[in-house]
């Protein structure tokens, strides 16, 4: 089993998407437990199709993909926000236009490309064996930022949570806090796509919070849960990729939803042996 995990890891490109799925997954589980407990994976989802077309111009015109899906991710934000508190639209009817909007935009964009089936592939769904030490050292600026983030708010994001006018009368700022909180996250889409793709990193915002939320309860140990359950779907992802020749973003995100449900149905069997103990 150990020369497995040794075989796998022993190539340095493996090594390097190790490492940068790891800090991906610092950054997408510190933000996925607030988007997790305040009910915002669908907005979450938009957000990472909503980088699509600032990476596609920046593979079409030959810039950074970074700054493009920063620039994206920012105006995104901001059209969220705006669609929330400004328009009679439902906030998730507007979420929904902008999510299918963007992603059809990038798709256009991408299609001036000569390359445009290798550009689509590599931009939905990443390319986890080709990241960089460039790539690596991005992320790890973006995950400190998240975090330095998300400690410094941690009051504004949990008053939040709980009661939007509450926070407003102990002088929070809500509307603050929820651009702040968009800011993060679309710092964080943009840390996690070179390794796993706008498409699939859905799966590490939401997996591993969602399956730290079964287990614990207090909110900063559900994200030190969360990043220990998103570094076992990484590591499991890359063995499973690397033996059997599968997609490795893809793979990580299959097993990290996987892990919720597997959570899932043993903190159900726990609940049902207790009911039953106590009836007995």
């Amino acid at each position: 089993m150990l020369d497995l995990v040794t075989e796998a890891f022993e190539p340095a490109f493996m090594q390097r998407a190790l490492l940068g799925s790891l800090v991906a997954v610092v950054a997408t589980s510190l933000v996925g437990t607030w988007v997790v407990l305040r009910g915002l994976a669908f907005l979450g989802d938009a957000l990472a199709h909503g980088v699509i077309p600032g990476i596609a111009l920046a593979v079409l015109w030959g810039f950074s993909p970074v700054i493009g899906a920063l620039a994206a991710a920012l105006v995104m934000s901001g059209a969220v926000t705006l669609v929330s508190t400004r328009s009679a639209v439902r906030e998730d009817t507007g979420i929904g236009l902008l999510f299918v909007g963007m992603l059809s935009l990038g798709v256009i964009i991408v299609s001036r490309s000569e390359t445009f089936t290798t550009d689509v592939t590599t931009l939905l769904f990443g390319d986890v064996l080709g990241v960089t030490g460039a790539d690596i050292r991005g992320q790890a600026v973006a995950a400190a930022v998240v975090l330095v983030v998300i400690v410094l708010g941690h009051r504004p994001f949990l008053a939040l949570t709980f009661n939007r006018d509450k926070a407003a009368t102990l002088g929070m700022h809500p509307a603050l806090a929820q651009a702040a909180l968009l800011a993060v996250l679309a710092v964080s889409i943009v840390a996690s796509f070179q390794a796993i793709g706008t498409l699939l990193v859905f799966g590490l915002l939401v997996g591993p919070p969602a399956t730290a939320s079964l287990l614990v309860r207090r909110v900063p140990l559900m994200m030190v849960t969360s990043v220990a359950a998103g570094a076992v779907a990484v590591v499991a992802g890359l063995l499973v990729s690397f033996h059997h020749g599968t997609a490795g973003g893809a793979t990580i995100a299959a097993v990290s939803v996987g892990l919720f449900f597997v959570v899932l149905v043993g903190v159900e069997l726990r609940r049902w042996q207790q009911v039953r103990t106590l009836t007995t």
